[in-house]
């Protein structure tokens, strides 16, 4: 319609010129009434809140379409896999995932002996006991009843509940914070993740570092 009336008044250049700015103008206004969406990227968020040390499942997560000024720096697209990774640190719902947040996969690919798992543990001296423990260390995991009614001689009993474990992350030294205060993270066989499951219900945990 415009190209049409435009063809009629070329030859009229006052016309001509008055039309040009009419279509000009009603372009303009198009573009303020439809604006050119801001550029976005799709990244995962965290659909609710998570403690630090927990695999991530398909519920846990979903992909959200973000302003390119609100996605975060490190911040995981949609279409990297990230089901099955552990959370380095507490996250609040809605935060999208970082790189910082997760512990990377080469985590247990590095390690020689095969069938090992990444098993979190809550340490119950926290940060002081994990301020002295660094990825690579070897330590023994070490249990003391929390009842000392449960105990033969009524008095805190310790014991090794698993040995010689390779420690893979302690997350609140790598993330800078204080997010995972007392959290560390080892390789351990499916066996001593279950003792490790088993006495984080009645024991206080805390670690022996061992010399290599």
């Amino acid at each position: 319609m415009v190209a049409s009336l435009l063809h009629r008044l070329a030859g009229q250049p006052r016309r001509f010129a008055a039309a040009v700015c009419v279509g000009l103008a009603v372009l303009c206004a198009l573009h303020v009434l439809h604006p050119r969406p801001p550029a976005a990227r799709s990244v995962w968020v965290v659909a609710h809140d998570l403690p630090g040390g927990t695999p991530l499942t398909a519920r846990d997560v979903r992909a959200e379409r973000l302003p390119l000024r609100a996605v975060p720096r490190g911040a995981v697209l949609a279409r990297v896999r990230i089901v099955g990774r552990l959370v380095a640190a507490p996250m609040r719902a809605g935060e999208p995932v970082t790189d910082v947040r997760l512990l990377e996969p080469s985590l247990l690919a590095a390690l020689r002996q095969p069938g090992l798992v990444a098993v979190p543990i809550r340490l119950a001296d926290g940060p002081a006991a994990a301020a002295l423990t660094r990825a690579g260390d070897l330590v023994n995991v070490l249990g003391t009843a929390a009842d000392e009614s449960e105990t033969p001689s009524g008095s805190p009993d310790t014991r090794v509940i698993a040995a010689r474990l390779t420690v893979l992350a302690v997350p609140a030294r790598d993330n800078g914070s204080d997010d995972g205060a007392g959290l560390v993270v080892v390789a351990a066989t499916d066996v001593q993740a279950a003792r490790l499951a088993d006495a984080a219900t009645t024991n206080r945990l805390s670690l022996a570092l061992l010399r290599r």
